[in-house]
């Protein structure tokens, strides 16, 4: 009898082992066995009487960690789809799906408390017929696009009832940890015990608990994050995306999979169906809803007896303080009134970054090639990417002026900023340093839904589906910040998260008011979420890429190659170039931009250089690319990062 095993390492490999002395091997089971000089952790993968290589010397398992098989064979036929899709090992596809890993800390205690949440409602007409449009229709891909406060939860929640009933497992994912907070106790009061809750702020042990739970059959409904879609559920009936368009639904590491293609994969496969939602989907579902490749089902109501507010745009060029005279006034209007008010800057910090007035000198991260933030409850000015921090200089560490100081501004700077303005208002704040404390985040909303204060400023954690029934004004301080970055998508963000941040306003009454301040009232993204004009915006949008050759209309793939030697790293990225230009067929040339340095040009004393494949034909650049990735000896001491479809090019 053979073992095969597969370990976390970047290789499409499994490697061939004899039986334990004791016990029985089995697919799925978690096992230790000798790798080089050291014993390894792996999981079995088949179970042969004979072997197709000839073998000799072959060693044998040292240890069964768990009697219990984790995944059956489906899960592993899984596992090789996604290695070959995203262009990682078999191996760490495997325990990418898989319970385990780092231990973190223990977050259950804050799994509790919904924010606005509806109960079991009635539902209204255009709800209804999307249940049933889902229900009875013969496609497997649903997309419910609703404006905010539209009612897309229960529709959610409706559906997954429904497949329970008929003994159908679901899956219903959430964007992150801040929404699963909120989602948990509304799905648990509806379907009680049958919930399990897998996100990785688990630890192991309470991760191989819930898994057990699905893989049993006792829980039938799993909702977490984007590492929910792995879940072993029997019977699946049903894929719930919720806020579809947010990007932590792309993994950052190897495998760099999207939770919404292997949902796709996951349905076609295990005849079940598929359920997105948002009030701004991507470009590319939006795209597919058109095509007609997605069932488009619409809801343009507000449920709750609220209507969409009123926006209106500043600009910020002829005013004097990052509080304009306009959201100043109507500040003091809906506090007077009793009601609250949502403030959101998508920055940390006090000052955004420390220059010199004289020379221009920028404070930038010794080990990163990003600006330092200063952070004044600290007195240091930190690197947001590897977490580096120093002192401010007295004067400039360039030229020795003294003209040193903080351009732009964040939340610590504007939450004193309120507080100097507004000393009679209580002001909490919510973002990731914040929230970095445990239990923090809870207590921050519970405090706010509980009408305990007036003001609730925040990064992009307050723009996530909470709904407060007393707030009717949002102020959003800087739009302009999601435009700056290089990259194709920069409006496609900014338009999602201005209107998401503008949904928090008046959902539960009429007269929601949103103030937008910017430095670029006429760009087409800002100027159309003001506008409330979604159609519009996604017409430019689509042509823009349609013109440009990007994404819907094209795929990418991205190579980056990073060392700690700037030269091997551009040398390799140069290697690896040349290799594709050469194994391009006659009559097909696939677009290769680079290699180029990466926008974050430096992260954690790691130089990064990038490679860039446009194409239209996708299966034919994934097989060049994959074969040229599995050919390419990298030199020692580079790391090449393989990414399919990448949402981000820095």
């Amino acid at each position: 009898m053979f073992i095969k095993v597969a370990f976390n390492i970047p290789l499409k490999k499994v490697f061939t082992y004899l039986p334990p002395e004791k016990g029985e091997c089995a697919v799925g089971m978690r096992v230790k066995a000798p790798f080089g000089r050291r014993e390894v952790q792996g999981f079995v993968v088949e179970v042969t009487e004979k072997s197709e290589e000839e073998l000799t010397g072959l060693k044998a398992i040292t240890k069964i960690m768990e009697p219990d098989p984790l995944f059956d064979k489906s899960t592993w036929q899984t596992a090789l789809w996604i290695a070959d899709m995203y262009m990682c090992g078999w191996g760490e596809a495997l325990y990418a799906m898989l319970p385990g890993g780092k231990r973190e800390k223990d977050l259950e205690d804050e799994m509790e408390g919904a924010y606005g949440l509806p109960g079991s409602i009635t539902l209204t007409d255009e709800q209804q017929n999307a249940v049933k449009s889902v229900l009875e229709g013969s496609g497997s891909l649903f997309y419910i696009h609703g404006i905010t406060g539209s009612g897309k939860t229960e529709v959610f929640l409706t559906l997954a009832e429904k497949m329970l009933a008929e003994g159908k497992g679901i899956i219903y994912l959430v964007p992150e940890i801040a929404l699963t907070h909120q989602m948990v106790d509304a799905v648990k009061k509806r379907f009680a015990d049958t919930v399990a809750v897998l996100h990785s702020a688990l630890t192991p042990a309470q991760r191989l608990k819930q898994w057990r739970r699905i893989q049993s059959g006792a829980a039938k409904v799993v909702i977490g994050a984007r590492s929910g879609i792995f879940a072993p559920v029997q019977n699946l009936g049903l894929i719930i995306i919720d806020e579809e368009h947010e990007n932590s639904y792309k993994s950052g590491s190897s495998p760099r999979y999207h939770a919404r293609q292997v949902a796709m994969y996951r349905v076609r496969k295990e005849n079940a169906k598929l359920v997105m939602g948002s009030a701004t989907p991507s470009v590319e579902a939006y795209y597919l809803m058109e095509k007609g490749t997605i069932t488009k089902l619409s809801l343009t109501r507000r449920v709750s007896g609220g209507e969409l507010p009123q926006i209106q745009v500043v600009d910020m060029s002829s005013e004097h303080y990052a509080v304009s005279d306009l959201l100043r006034k109507e500040i003091i209007r809906v506090c007077g009134e009793g009601r609250q008010v949502i403030l959101f800057l998508n920055r940390r910090g006090f000052f955004y970054n420390f220059s010199c007035l004289d020379c221009g000198y920028e404070a930038k991260c010794s080990h990163c090639s990003i600006p330092l933030t200063y952070h004044k409850d600290r007195g240091l000015l930190i690197c947001h990417y590897c977490g580096y921090s120093q002192r401010p200089a007295r004067a400039c560490p360039s030229c020795g002026s003294l003209q040193v100081g903080y351009g732009g501004f964040g939340t610590e700077k504007i939450e004193a900023d309120i507080q100097r303005l507004f000393p009679h208002l209580k002001t909490l704040r919510l973002d990731s340093d914040t929230a970095a404390d445990k239990g923090k985040t809870k207590a921050v909303l519970d405090s706010f839904a509980k009408g305990e204060a007036d003001i609730l400023l925040g990064t992009q954690m307050v723009a996530k589906g909470f709904n407060f029934p007393k707030v009717s004004l949002v102020g959003i301080i800087l739009a302009d910040t999601t435009l700056q970055m290089p990259d194709f998508r920069s409006a496609e963000r900014t338009f999602s998260l201005l209107t998401q941040v503008s949904g928090r306003a008046g959902r539960f009454s009429a007269g929601g008011k949103v103030v937008i301040q910017t430095y670029r009232p006429s760009n087409y993204a800002i100027a159309f979420a003001a506008a409330l004009d979604e159609k519009s915006f996604y017409t430019r949008e689509l042509q823009s890429r349609q013109l440009l050759g990007f994404p819907p209309f094209s795929r990418l793939f991205r190579f980056v190659f990073r060392s700690k030697n700037q030269e091997k790293a551009l040398s390799a990225a140069s290697g690896f170039g040349q290799m594709l230009s050469q194994m391009q067929p006659e009559g097909y040339r696939f677009q290769m931009l680079g290699p180029a340095e990466c926008p974050l040009a430096l992260i954690s004393d790691n130089y990064r250089y990038q490679i860039i494949i446009n194409t239209d034909q996708f299966a034919s650049a994934h097989g060049i690319l994959s074969a040229a990735l599995a050919a390419y000896k990298a030199p020692s001491g580079v790391y090449v990062e393989a990414d399919v479809d990448p949402l981000s090019l820095m």
